[in-house]
């Protein structure tokens, strides 16, 4: 064991980190205390040095941090600097593998993003739609919480998209996969006095628009974005609402209502629908049912047809 030799082999490769390969300050000192750490666990709890460790260390180091209550995260980064520095020996003749490779840092758990309940999503939609801004907001949460979207789903669909009549929505999911969603009563409610508002009326315009000097233009992820918390400041007197919220709150709500998963995912978009017995598609007057059935604002109001066309409206 040497750790005068690990100490100059590290300074060596952190010189060569910020003169050939130019990383930044920042990257360096993370890499230095990473790596510091590890050669200090080799030589107190292993007694050995770099160029003389197996896997069997590695995993040590990570299982200790682990241990230590280091985040998965935090694991995964120190595991990659010394993985790293141990390519940086082999490339040095100092050693003929690498005993990082193969060692992987505990999973992280996966956190369910936080769904809005009933009461709360009722007062989201309390926007009084005195100007189009407002009719274009509220019709954009009605699509968010009313349909399920995705962010890049909404900002993509254009007006030929939008079937009124058929209560649906054709939308391009991950991988430019279609998919028809169903829109509840009050959803089209929402777009049929949005799109009162709009100048341009063309088929391949697109649904969602912010108006400028020049026209009408697409909306983007981070106007949606920055809407989103405008009201949810307004109404829920938080800032903390974003689209996958909404989108979450669509899928709780739905399936709490419904208990049918495989609808739900299906309505979601879910490429990787498991297991294997929810492989078998539903058709799209299935999923409407579901969704008529079980969405809080999907259900028609007696005597009423939720997709009744009204004169001067058009489907897009």
């Amino acid at each position: 064991m040497s750790t005068a030799t690990d100490a100059a082999s590290l300074e060596r490769y952190l010189t060569e980190l910020r003169v050939v390969r130019r990383y930044s300050e920042h990257t360096i000192k993370a890499y230095r205390r990473d790596l510091n750490a590890f050669l200090a666990f080799l030589a107190e709890v292993q007694q050995q040095a770099a160029r003389d460790c197996d896997r069997h260390a590695v995993r040590s180091w990570a299982a200790r941090l682990h241990s230590a209550g280091k985040a998965p995260k935090s694991i995964a980064r120190g595991l990659s600097s010394v993985r790293r520095f141990f390519e940086y020996l082999r490339e040095q003749g100092q050693r003929s593998d690498n005993p990082a490779n193969g060692v992987r840092a505990p999973k992280a758990e996966r956190r369910l993003p936080k769904a809005l309940d009933a009461d709360r999503v009722g007062a989201l939609f309390k926007v009084s739609g005195d100007s189009s801004l407002e009719l274009r907001d509220l019709a954009i949460m009605e699509l968010l919480y009313g349909s399920g979207l995705r962010l890049a789903e909404l900002v993509g669909a254009n007006l030929v998209d939008l079937s009124l009549e058929q209560r649906l929505l054709r939308v391009r999911g991950k991988g430019s996969k279609e998919r028809d969603v169903p829109l509840g009563r009050l959803c089209i409610e929402a777009l049929r006095r949005y799109l009162r508002t709009r100048t341009d009326r063309a088929p391949d315009a697109p649904l969602f628009a912010v108006s400028g000097k020049r026209g009408e233009r697409r909306i983007s992820p981070r106007t949606v974005q920055h809407r989103l918390k405008h009201w949810s400041t307004v109404l829920l007197g938080t800032s903390e609402l974003h689209p996958h919220m909404l989108r979450h709150s669509f899928a709780s709500h739905l399936l709490e209502s419904s208990g049918d998963l495989r609808a739900v995912q299906e309505l979601l978009g879910h490429s990787d629908i498991a297991p294997p017995q929810l492989y078998t598609h539903l058709d799209f007057q299935h999923l409407a049912r579901v969704y008529d059935a079980a969405h809080p604002r999907a259900r028609k109001v007696p005597g009423t047809e939720a997709a009744s066309a009204e004169p001067g409206d058009t489907d897009g």
